[in-house]
């Protein structure tokens, strides 16, 4: 029996444990921008799994460890956001590898990059020519950002002279059937919801899911959308 219990209130509380520390430093871990939160995701993963499944490892010992090992990365994070040299240190920086549709040859060999791995790059970004490329940067993450030519640029509503128009976040009203009062304010609010209801036809209950869109119209998602055959694709 104590050799189930043990393991399970450790890998118990080592998850716990995980889970606060991720509501802290979470969104800097996640998205593994530089090298030191992909080295300490990994470190991570390797201390809860220790935490919780090697019973012959003592557990404060390594719950202590975990402890420094993270203050340690939050120490160097408010670093890093208030010293720009830091910074530079920490996280790297970008290396040029098109400039002026010119590729340069030296900063390709630095980090290892051959012609074969730009051109999978760019038909991964849907450049198939590489002439179309005014400059391209390999990001610490491991990415490519490109800024194409001019040409060969995608056209927005500034290129027609269109007038500026503000937008907003969308602002969800209602979910699986029921009013999301949180999301109120005084121009949404229960009774202007009620009178859109009222105008489609629609109770609350009816509606899966309704939300106004960032251009301010509502979109409502019914549960019954009365489809004869509807696709069904796992």
């Amino acid at each position: 029996m104590e050799d189930i219990l043990i393991p399970t209130l450790r890998t118990s509380v080592s998850f716990i444990i995980l889970i606060l520390i991720t509501m802290v430093i979470g969104k800097h871990i996640n998205t593994h921008k530089s090298h030191y939160s992909f080295a300490l995701s990994i470190m991570i993963g390797s201390f809860v799994a220790n935490m919780g499944f090697d019973v012959n490892i003592k557990f404060k010992s390594m719950l202590s460890s975990f402890l420094i090992l993270v203050i340690l990365f939050y120490l160097f994070m408010v670093l890093s956001s208030r010293s720009r040299n830091i910074r530079k240190w920490l996280s790297g920086r970008p290396t040029v590898l098109i400039e002026n549709g010119k590729i340069l040859d030296k900063n390709m060999r630095k980090v290892k990059f051959s012609i074969d791995d730009l051109n999978q790059f760019l038909r991964e970004k849907d450049i198939f020519n590489i002439s179309e490329v005014e400059f391209a940067l390999l990001e610490v993450s491991g990415e490519l950002s490109i800024l194409k030519k001019k040409p060969f640029q995608y056209t927005t509503k500034q290129d027609f002279n269109l007038p500026n128009s503000s937008e907003s976040l969308p602002v969800e009203l209602i979910m699986d059937g029921k009013i999301i009062k949180k999301n109120f304010s005084e121009k949404y609010n229960h009774n202007w919801i009620e009178a859109e209801c009222k105008k489609r036809n629609l109770q609350i209950k009816d509606i899966y899911y309704a939300v106004v869109n960032s251009d301010g119209h509502l979109f409502v998602d019914k549960y019954k959308d009365k489809f004869s055959s509807p696709t069904d694709v796992e």
